[in-house]
């Protein structure tokens, strides 16, 4: 199973998910003007499970898609894919919602019979080898674009909840920021056993000052908190933001 996925515009990909989707128009407009609006987006295998059948290879595949928004927070989109077709052709479902995805997962997986969903509780879920190993460095060249700059980076500060955000020089230094870019660091991770909850994401804010030089902000997006609540936690390099996030995901027992 499968197609292709992470070509093309932030507009033709949602065009594209909805138009292969049977319950696209559950899909609200607002999500969908967000989605469309986006600046850059990244899509993700998140879990597969299969089981073989005297009829053939069953399964079904979960995909994330991730829009990064003008404002630099993000929005997200499932995308459930199963073989139940007839003659086994792929059917796709698409989710703004994860409580309706999870739902969505257990019909298809009762459907496709084999352990009970209650079974799969600290069982891993299927990665494909890609996924487990961290992603080489990647060199970009930056796509600056004057646009507000100074305003998103003050939006950036203000919703980083670390204690140890960079404080207010920098805050001033960035006040004279007059263009930026924004790029979604790949870095892949290996999630241990149990259904895949963990959420965690970096993305690199750089900005070019009045004076000529650059700051860059990495911003740590997680739900690696006691109530999973998703929050944003912003360094001024790169290593910080790898640090607190494994330190976050050390505090719950969780392997990233």
């Amino acid at each position: 199973m499968g197609h292709s996925r992470g070509e093309g515009t932030p507009a033709e990909l949602m065009d594209g998910l909805l138009a292969r989707a049977q319950n696209g128009f559950e899909i609200g407009e607002a999500v969908l003007a967000q989605a469309r609006s986006a600046l850059m987006h990244q899509s993700e295998l998140r879990s597969c499970r299969q089981c073989n059948e005297r009829c053939g290879q069953l399964g079904y595949s979960t995909y994330r898609h991730v829009f990064l928004l003008p404002d630099g927070s993000s929005l997200l989109l499932w995308e459930l894919e199963h073989n139940t077709g007839e003659g086994g052709r792929p059917l796709y479902e698409l989710y703004a919602d994860e409580d309706a995805l999870t739902l969505a997962e257990r019909r298809v997986h009762d459907r496709l019979g084999g352990a009970r969903w209650e079974e799969l509780d600290g069982l891993p879920l299927w990665l494909p080898d890609q996924l487990l190993h961290t992603a080489e460095p990647v060199e970009n060249s930056r796509a600056y674009v004057a646009d507000n700059s100074a305003d998103h980076a003050r939006r950036v500060l203000r919703r980083a909840e670390n204690p140890d955000r960079p404080g207010e020089e920098t805050e001033r230094l960035l006040a004279t920021a007059f263009a930026h870019d924004i790029a979604l660091a790949p870095k892949p991770r290996r999630r241990s056993g149990g259904p895949d909850a963990t959420w965690c994401r970096f993305y690199e804010h750089a900005f070019l000052l009045a004076g000529g030089d650059e700051i860059v902000l990495w911003e740590l997006e997680h739900n690696l908190t006691r109530d999973g609540r998703l929050v944003c936690e912003v360094y001024l390099d790169e290593v910080s933001a790898e640090l607190a996030a494994d330190r976050h995901a050390r505090a719950l027992g969780v392997d990233l």
